[in-house]
């Protein structure tokens, strides 16, 4: 049982060498660096991941790899998810025995009109029916057209084997609803940067950020304003964090985080294709963007220094 859901977790990257073969050497390089951060622990092949874009074997070798180069300390969720709950009850217990702790799922997407809230609850309850490990759900709307509604986290809420979810939406305001309505040791992690202070406010467990992977220190210094009830400067920290997360997500996607990577010391390497790597001017936006968080949030920390939170595990 994973029993850290609050803090900072990554969605790590999946770096490929020149020939867009995985590179092994490059992930356990990035995880040995990500290691010495306070963050609470990381997300494996979730979307950030590129896991559509990686076949079964190559989907074991990433989570074998990373299993190896990650301490016992730091919680390890891997993504998961297929189009059936037949198919994603199988890949969970492939990534079980590879190593998950927890696991990602993402919802089901592609016949769109037959998902409702009452298939995904189906679904869902399947699906932690039998898994060896506990579930974390994924709404992930901006790349499945699919939300998981308050409600219907609510409601799965009481599973005992279904332990949280993942809200990737900007949308603050059903993110509190969701708050409100699940079980009180549910956690709620909030997965978009851009509204990382506004969720953070209206009940958030925890995140996992993409952004992170670039400037895990600035969305750290957020928790910790918001936490202290620093407000203004949780929201001065978010200014700068929030079209740096725009930018390596939305705007420019998995390339744009792979540039930004690389640009902060870190292996980055090809994206899969048919995704691309950005071009010369979103790549000098992309710095100026890093450049500008960096030097802001070493600021904040010279002239305010914070506690730092323990990335130990507790129950939650």
């Amino acid at each position: 049982m994973p029993t850290n859901l609050s803090g900072l977790f990554l969605p790590i990257t999946t770096p490929f060498a020149a020939d867009q073969e995985i590179d092994a050497d490059g992930l356990v390089k990035n995880l040995g660096i990500w290691n010495q951060s306070d963050i609470s622990g990381y997300v494996v092949l979730g979307s950030t991941g590129e896991r559509v874009n990686l076949n079964e074997r190559e989907y074991i070798q990433v989570i074998e790899i990373a299993r190896r180069a990650v301490p016992e300390t730091l919680t390890f969720i891997v993504g998961a998810g297929q189009q059936s709950t037949r198919g994603t009850i199988n890949e969970i217990e492939r990534a079980a025995r590879a190593g998950a702790e927890a696991v990602l799922v993402m919802t089901p997407h592609y016949y769109r009109a037959a998902i409702t809230q009452a298939a995904l609850i189906k679904h869902y309850t399947a699906v932690a029916d039998t898994s060896p490990v506990p579930v974390i759900l994924y709404s992930m709307p901006d790349l499945t057209g699919i939300k998981i509604e308050p409600e219907t986290a609510a409601r799965l809420s009481e599973h005992k084997n279904i332990i949280g979810i993942k809200d990737s939406s900007a949308d603050v305001e059903k993110f509190a609803d969701t708050v409100r309505l699940v079980l009180r040791d549910f956690a709620v992690l909030i997965g978009n940067g851009a509204v990382l202070r506004e969720a953070l406010l209206a009940g958030a467990t925890g995140s996992i950020l993409a952004v992170g992977c670039v400037t895990p220190q600035l969305c750290l210094e957020i928790h910790h304003a918001v936490r202290d009830g620093d407000n203004e400067c949780a929201a001065a920290l978010q200014e700068k964090l929030t079209p740096l997360a725009r930018a390596v997500t939305k705007t420019y996607g998995i390339g744009g985080l792979k540039a930004a990577m690389e640009m902060a010391g870190f292996v980055g390497g090809p994206v899969r294709a048919p995704l691309e790597r950005p071009g010369e001017s979103a790549r000098f936006e992309i710095r100026q963007l890093l450049d500008e968080a960096n030097t802001f949030v070493k600021q904040a920390t010279v002239s305010e220094p914070r506690a730092v939170a323990s990335g130990s595990k507790t129950r939650v």
